[in-house]
């Protein structure tokens, strides 16, 4: 059985932006070697804890997955470490191509497992397809997707409202906004994306008895940029503690090619080139690390600003826009709810 060809990607006429590298405050600077000893150590003592031979995890060619894969082979040694790459017909090329020289970089065992035939099977494509032929009757072969949203948190004190991009065939990318019902839809279309992954990295871990390592940092680990039972769902997250400026210092620290540090972070999930600031965060994250720090330690919206140059709304806007994302995606990191509690350790407190 062969796979069907995957479309040209049609590509915005601008590309997306490289991340920002701002000077970093006291507060997210990381004694590199510290933290990769104390990240290893943790790999090796969680591993050992569940009882696994070695780890698994999804690599897409970013930063974050490239880090946690280098700290995985130093805790375990590269013949533990088992990389996968699940790219599908709409999967920017480049991510393969980069995920692929950095595990062969690090000597880890990889395979690229295509996920294609599993979306269309489910109706990825065809259930997201039709959501959209509503609202564009002429959509079609060919043409690009992408959710964003109407406006970033810094320029507008509008409320932010997700957008439908699409793009003909040599054409101009339109927008226009989405009703919640087809914004719904389409998002849980797409998530099939995320479950299917991270059921083949499952189905690894099972056959080679070991673990799955998840890779969200610390933004998206706060602000529930993930999905339940897709890219959320793993055994261990060894960075999740983390800003993303600091996931940045151990990437250099550990040698990672500039392929890798000068990437722009993307969602690869739709077929047009779609950044996590305009799709999720609406904050550039290099901001946003500095703007989450000072939320989660209390600092005032006014000291805040003074520091970063920013006006006193434009922090106040940010701190509401975490206090709202850190509610709206608090059942993300919830387990299964239970009636009454079921008790697992025996009369000795030991499990079993």
């Amino acid at each position: 059985m062969s796979f069907p060809p995957a479309p040209p990607r049609p590509a915005l006429p601008l590309p997306l932006p490289a991340p920002v590298h701002l000077p970093l405050p006291d507060e997210l600077r990381l004694d590199p070697a510290e933290a990769t000893t104390q990240i290893v150590m943790a790999i090796r003592g969680q591993v050992a804890e569940l009882g696994r031979r070695g780890v698994v995890l999804g690599m897409s060619g970013g930063i974050d997955s490239s880090v946690t894969a280098a700290l995985a082979a130093r805790a375990l040694g590269p013949a533990r470490v088992f990389g996968l790459f699940l790219p599908d017909a709409e999967s920017d090329p480049e991510s393969l191509v980069t995920a692929r020289a950095v595990a062969s970089a690090l000597g880890i065992r990889h395979q690229r497992e295509d996920i294609t035939l599993a979306l269309t099977a489910l109706g990825c494509y065809a259930r997201r397809d039709a959501v959209i032929r509503t609202l564009v009757p002429g959509y079609g072969p060919g043409w690009g997707c992408k959710v964003c949203l109407s406006s970033q948190r810094l320029d507008s004190e509008s409320l932010a409202v997700p957008l439908l991009a699409v793009q003909p065939p040599g054409g101009p990318v339109q927008r226009l906004r989405l009703p919640a019902a087809a914004y719904r839809e389409l998002i849980a279309a797409t998530n099939f994306k995320q479950r299917v992954r991270k059921t083949l990295e499952y189905f690894h871990a099972d056959r080679l008895h070991y673990a799955v390592l998840g890779t969200p940092n610390r933004l998206e680990y706060d602000q529930g940029f993930f999905v339940k039972g897709g890219d959320g769902l793993a055994d261990l997250k060894p960075i999740a503690h983390l800003y993303k400026s600091q996931v940045y210092q151990l990437g250099e620290h550990l040698g990672l090619p500039d392929t890798v540090l000068r990437r722009a972070p993307t969602t690869d999930t739709w077929s047009l080139p779609q950044s996590q600031e305009e799709f999720f965060f609406g904050v550039p994250v290099a901001v946003l690390d500095r703007l989450l720090h000072a939320f989660t330690h209390g600092h005032s919206p006014a000291a805040v600003a003074e520091r970063l140059g920013l006006t006193v709304a434009q922090v106040e806007r940010v701190f509401r826009d975490v206090r709202q994302k850190r509610a709206a995606t608090r059942h993300l990191h919830l387990p299964a709810l239970l009636v009454s509690p079921v008790p697992l350790d025996g009369p000795d407190g030991r499990a079993g």
